[in-house]
């Protein structure tokens, strides 16, 4: 892209005065903005006679905001040529006045050879500046590009098929000068803000119970940021009471750890718009924990339509994936749609090193249960794993899978 650079006159040193403002400047900018275009015309012969003055024209394309088109005269453009030439031309073919712009016509050689036939206005620019098309319709090119006689017995035709290639490049130009002014802006406080409504507790006019806890809330912005709450807050078939909303645990015993603090972290995204500190949060520095607090906001986030905070989970369980909660944490998978994590946790489980000790967990007999079709597909990723291995084969997997070992004995549940 090429670029032109004009600095403003700056005044001398010695007519300015101590009291002169600071001396500024400014830089125009000319460059072009280059675009191509490949126009193959096939049946060349059956175009000859078409008449003078008469073309075949290019589809239009666009370079620099304006359309183009590649003009070809199989009997050329001017009588006075006597149709002893062919004729190329492209054309602003969109509204505009006074457009500048350089080009290039390329007729190709087909011989492999690569000795293309060009007509350009590129290699001439500071020769004789830029070509200015004044309005829709203005062309630029050659009357008398090739002889028709030349053209017939030459490489460039083959196969009653010429190839023609434009390039153009528009001239744009913008000045740029310093700022008078600059204003730092804080990043956004929304957040904060309603983190501190939640904090004071200042109107709040509905509370969540939870094992025997009360946590309050303002409508408004539970129905601003979940449509679950919208539609039972103010839609037609709102609840009854929307003092109170009880919260009962969604998914099996095994999830049953933290429901009160995973309330308090849905409360907290809805008015943050971020996770809190899931080890403050429990009291407890453990992954476990972290995992488990994840696993309850997951199941929440799609009941209420957090999408955002769904994702903030999966991308975390991705990230902790372990023996003692990746079963968990695959049914959640399946039962919330979360595909990627889903994968992650088949081919975690399928590595034998982690199959025999995730199938000794509480929540594999959880997966069993609830999603046993997804042992159909862990047996399938087990299978890829092992497909090379005779130690173990699918009717020893299933029975693995089942609970026993590779001997069909059963294995002893433990956490």
């Amino acid at each position: 892209m090429g670029r032109v650079y004009q600095e403003t006159a700056k005044p001398s040193s010695s007519s300015a005065s101590p009291s002169s403002p600071a001396v500024t400047t400014s830089t125009s900018i000319s460059e072009t903005v280059n675009g191509s275009h490949d126009f193959k015309i096939t049946g060349y012969s059956l175009s000859k006679g078409i008449g003078i003055g008469k073309y075949i024209a290019s589809d239009t394309f666009m370079v620099g905001g304006y359309s183009w088109a590649i003009y070809f005269y199989p009997d050329g453009k001017s009588v006075e040529d006597n149709a002893t030439y062919v004729s190329l031309f492209i054309a602003l073919a969109s509204e505009g006045t006074d457009v500048r712009a350089l080009f290039e016509l390329t007729l190709l050689d087909q011989s492999g050879r690569e000795r293309h036939k060009v007509h350009s206005h590129f290699g001439r620019a500071l020769e004789s500046g830029p070509y200015t098309l004044k309005y829709r319709g203005s062309m630029w090119g050659i009357q008398a590009f090739f002889k028709r006689t030349a053209l017939e017995t030459s490489d460039y035709l083959k196969d009653d098929c010429l190839q023609v290639h434009c390039s153009v490049g528009v001239v744009k130009s913008h000045t740029e000068g310093p700022k008078i002014y600059s204003i730092p802006l804080p990043p956004s406080d929304i957040g904060q803000h309603f983190g501190q409504l939640l904090e004071n507790g200042k109107g709040t006019d509905v509370n969540f119970e939870v094992d025997g806890e009360t946590f309050s809330a303002h409508k408004l912005v539970l129905a601003a940021r979940s449509p679950v709450f919208r539609a039972q807050l103010y839609g037609p078939m709102k609840d009854q009471n929307t003092q109170c909303i009880k919260v009962e645990d969604m998914e099996a015993p095994v999830f049953k750890p933290f429901l009160g603090g995973a309330l308090q972290a849905l409360l907290h995204f809805m008015y943050w718009d971020a996770l809190p500190d899931f080890e403050e949060l429990t009291g407890l520095n453990s992954k476990w924990a972290s995992t488990l607090m994840s696993q309850h906001l997951l199941a929440a986030a799609d009941r209420y339509g957090l999408d955002r905070l769904r994702l903030l989970c999966e991308a975390n369980l991705c990230e902790d994936v372990a023996i003692n909660t990746v079963a968990t944490t695959l049914a959640l998978a399946e039962q919330h749609h979360c595909f990627q994590l889903k994968s992650v946790c088949l081919k975690f489980v399928a590595l034998p090193e982690n199959l025999r000790a995730v199938m000794q967990t509480d929540g594999f007999e959880y997966l069993k249960e609830s999603c046993p079709h997804v042992l159909t597909e862990l047996l399938e990723y087990v299978a890829r794993i092992n497909e090379h291995s005779i130690a173990v084969g699918k009717q020893g997997i299933e029975s693995i899978l089942d609970g026993g070992d590779v001997n069909g004995r059963r294995v002893k549940q433990r956490l």
